[in-house]
């Protein structure tokens, strides 16, 4: 499922924006079919606009019937009637999806025997202090076993002592859920803490739901400002 929403607050219409000659929307939603990972790929919008992008491009479309706070919210009403176990999440502004992180996403349920895992999700090691410091950049803290501790724009951990070689992760933004995880979150309230950070994983970890991180070394490049997207017309030329 790839959730796309038209009026993105940081960068209005960045969906449909060209990418060497097609939409970003188009170019994420062939990115992901091409993986070849899944039986169903569908674009989850409340916008015609998309829909007819993605329509016109042979794509299958779900249009949502609500307005939603978050892509989970969006995705949890389109698969309520969807028969599937795990339902991936792939953000519509990540036109650099490719099968390897993914797999890896997956692979995580099938090691997963306790059903102990709610979702899991990728993250990719930074060192450039502008990024880490960005605000548009989600950071993510782990624990001994690779499970989310929190989520934050803030810099985590805060390099109070230099020398204690604290590393840095960047989330990614693609989820694997079990699809009762995902059911679940959309009749959970949002608390303070999602709400502060406009984080929408920080939920699942406010009600005690277990988020497996794994390390990708594919960073991409996901598109929320237009700078980002020149980068992804860069990255696509080279």
């Amino acid at each position: 499922m790839i959730p796309a929403r038209y009026a993105a607050s940081r960068f209005p219409g960045k969906l449909m924006q060209d990418l060497h000659g097609k939409t970003v929307i188009t170019r994420t939603y062939e990115a992901t079919v091409a993986t070849g990972l899944f039986e169903e790929v569908y674009v989850v919008t409340d916008s015609d606009v998309i829909r007819e992008e993605i329509s016109k491009n042979g794509g299958n479309v779900i249009m949502s019937q609500k307005e939603h706070e978050s892509g989970s919210d969006r995705i949890a009403e389109a698969v309520e009637d969807v028969e599937a176990d795990i339902v991936i999440n792939v953000q519509g502004d990540e036109p650099f999806t490719e099968k390897a992180s993914l797999e890896k996403v997956i692979n995580v349920f099938y090691e997963d025997p306790q059903k102990e895992i709610d979702l899991a999700s990728l993250m990719v090691e930074i060192t450039d202090w502008d990024e880490i410091s960005n605000p548009n950049t989600v950071k993510v803290i782990v624990d001994q076993r690779s499970f989310a501790l929190y989520f934050s724009r803030s810099p985590i951990p805060f390099p109070r002592d230099k020398n204690a070689g604290a590393k840095y992760y960047k989330h990614k933004g693609i989820y694997a859920f079990r699809k009762q995880a995902l059911l679940d979150f959309a009749k959970l309230p949002m608390q303070m803490l999602e709400a502060t950070e406009k984080i929408e994983c920080i939920r699942y970890l406010e009600f005690g739901k277990k988020i497996k991180m794994v390390t990708t070394t594919v960073e991409g490049v996901e598109i929320d400002t237009p700078e980002d997207l020149e980068r992804a017309k860069k990255v696509w030329n080279s």
